[in-house]
């Protein structure tokens, strides 16, 4: 069962981590996975398969006794404790699920903050106001995470990160590229939601050192980074459904070429009066000269 799971992140983690994290030989590993797959293996990475996809397809709102009832209706036969089991050795908990408190830790209390931007996604000038946000895309093997800041003023993306692994990390190198990118001053806004992401004292540390001014979205409310939402489903919707996506590696080609060679450069922005970002703030600067 350790074996099979481990096979099913491959593309996600380091072999000698999986295995000393689940305490099993890498020798063993490699051994398991020479033999010819079982019936009953094969059925069952199919089930972890459908578990993942299913639980992302809903966005984390089912726990296991739904996901069962979606599985059984798509003919995938499993059972409620079989989907619990999976969630919990995937370190997956459904949003609302029964039984599960919420604690909250310092983060939560005390890297929230205001919501500056109120739903008021115009900027009378480049880095005025930024957003920020991250989704996931679909790889053959489990999800790669997208991590990107977007200026306000042209909807032009300034930064982003795509990664593997859902950590500070991502956020901070979206920002970081976003920062090295622009002439920024102090006093702008960066507008995100409540994740712990962007709660993490890392994140936030750096913030304040370059003088940025945080924002969050209330509770619950993506309304309130909807320019972010939108950005997201147009990438999805022009380019990463279009594509058949299987790696790491070509997730960030399918990124880098949608951002870098057609939304900043060429896709025309109703916002922008149908000028492409770039075109919108070069037309700004030159009035400015």
């Amino acid at each position: 069962m350790k074996y099979a799971f481990i096979e099913t992140q491959r593309e996600s983690f380091a072999i000698t981590k999986m295995c000393r994290w689940l305490e099993v030989s890498r020798s063993g590993y490699y051994k398991w996975r020479l033999r010819a797959p079982s019936d009953r293996a094969k059925q069952r990475m199919l089930v972890v398969q459908a578990v993942m996809t299913t639980f992302e397809q809903f966005k984390h709102r089912y726990g296991a006794p739904r996901l069962e009832i979606e599985l059984n209706a798509l003919g995938i036969r499993c059972s409620r404790n079989h989907v619990a089991q999976i969630l919990a050795e995937n370190g997956l908990k459904a949003r609302n699920g029964k039984g599960y408190k919420f604690f909250p830790g310092p983060n939560a209390i005390n890297h929230v903050s205001d919501n500056l931007l109120a739903r008021d996604f115009t900027a009378k000038a480049p880095n005025e106001k930024w957003v920020s946000d991250i989704t996931y895309i679909k790889v053959d093997r489990g999800h790669v995470y997208l991590a990107v800041v977007m200026d306000l003023f042209s909807r032009k993306i300034v930064g982003w990160s795509l990664d593997s692994t859902l950590t500070n990390k991502i956020i901070v190198d979206a920002f970081e590229m976003a920062v090295a990118n622009r002439g920024i001053k102090p006093g702008l806004i960066l507008h995100s939601d409540r994740g712990v992401q962007y709660r993490s004292g890392e994140y936030q540390h750096r913030l304040h050192e370059v003088g940025i001014r945080p924002s969050m979205s209330r509770k619950g409310n993506c309304w309130d980074n909807a320019a972010m939402e939108s950005f997201f489903a147009r990438l999805k919707v022009e380019s990463i459904y279009a594509d058949d996506i299987n790696t790491k590696q070509e997730a960030f080609a399918n990124v880098f070429g949608y951002i870098e060679l057609f939304y900043n450069s060429v896709r025309r922005h109703s916002t922008n009066g149908y000028k492409s970002p770039n075109n919108y703030e070069k037309e700004y600067y030159d009035k400015c000269a």
